[in-house]
């Protein structure tokens, strides 16, 4: 059986060319040095983006707590929106490994306003915490972009007030897409990016984490420290610079996807689709009548087809490079017939 999954980008697999690549990389001890082929990658990270350098991690959880314990002190507090993938999925890491806690700003959209951010900044006073740092996150994981005009004056603030910013750019080039402008201009108004070779490029491991060279080198030893130093990291190396290579423009395929599915979801019965929150490859909707997403969701994978039940009453349905155009109606299809059956019951 040939499964379809909209589950996530995060469930894309390496197709027969990125193998090849993968088993014939040169590789080299990477904790030395010495791999060529991470070193090209890590090299290519930091010319795309524009930043000094760059560091081949593990996973983009790996990298954006890698970055907070970089740039911050322990018994700093770290400024993010709430909805924001380091708060939500993240399982707590930053208290255990950086040792900071979060001043959390309530907001569904990942965009606290500037003056919201300049309250939250502490002063200096020996009753507070010392504001260590201030994270985005661009695109959102609520399926928007944060557009350019907001990060810049976000920058600029938090420039001003000295405090660095860090962006969990995990789909910077899904953002990149949508806004219209290049990684580098998005990444330029941040002093670290974080971002997946993972999702939507495509690869089946890694994520990287770029800045200034100062920082990259204090990176490394902290890499290190967690357990993501790697030896002979260039077979896995070898999937990123790949995806580089041939992989962020084909992201434009799943945000025409991602419309077509939301779409054809918008006039099924009982479907609320949210266009406000379409711009990469994550189309978000609820079902308004009394339905059983229990049946929904083990219907559909009796059909060959993985997807995830609700959470907080939100379905998301997010399109990537092993879903087809031809996939996508058996999605709708087979989506209408168990919703029909559930709302019928």
């Amino acid at each position: 059986m040939k499964w379809i999954d909209i589950r996530s980008d995060t469930v894309t697999v390496p197709g027969e060319e990125m193998r090849r690549v993968m088993a014939s990389a040169e590789v080299g001890d990477d904790v030395y040095g010495d791999d060529p082929t991470v070193n090209r990658l890590e090299e290519m990270s930091a010319d795309i983006l524009k930043k000094e350098a760059a560091l081949f991690v593990p996973s983009g959880t790996f990298g954006n707590q890698l970055s907070i314990l970089t740039h911050t002190l322990r018994g700093d507090e770290v400024i993010i929106p709430a909805s924001n993938h380091i708060i939500v999925h993240e399982a707590g890491a930053s208290a255990v490994i950086a040792g900071v806690q979060m001043r959390t700003l309530d907001c569904d959209d990942g965009k606290p306003s500037a003056e919201r951010i300049r309250s939250a900044i502490r002063s200096e006073d020996l009753h507070y915490p010392r504001t260590g740092l201030i994270c985005l996150e661009n695109a959102h994981s609520s399926g928007r972009i944060l557009p350019m005009n907001y990060i810049r004056e976000i920058y600029e603030l938090a420039s001003a007030q000295k405090v660095p910013l860090h962006l969990d750019g995990a789909r910077i080039f899904n953002a990149a897409i949508a806004e219209g402008v290049s990684p580098a201009e998005i990444a330029s108004c941040s002093d670290s990016v974080m971002f997946c070779l993972s999702k939507g490029l495509g690869a089946p491991i890694g994520s990287m984490l770029v800045g200034k060279r100062e920082f990259i080198a204090k990176a490394r030893k902290g890499r290190k420290i967690m357990g993501g130093a790697m030896r002979q990291a260039g077979i896995i190396a070898a999937a990123g610079v790949f995806a580089l290579e041939r992989m962020i423009d084909r992201l434009q395929i799943d945000h025409d996807n991602a419309k077509y599915l939301a779409e054809g979801l918008s006039k099924l019965p009982n479907i609320e689709v949210f266009f406000d929150r379409l711009d990469i490859n994550m189309v978000f909707f609820r079902i308004t009548g009394k339905a059983s997403s229990k049946f929904i969701v083990e219907t559909l994978h009796d059909k060959g087809i993985k997807i995830n039940p609700p959470e907080a009453g939100e379905w998301r349905f997010v399109t990537n490079l092993n879903v087809t155009r031809e996939d996508l109606d058996i999605v709708l299809e087979e989506f209408e017939g168990a919703l029909t059956r559930t709302l019928a019951s």
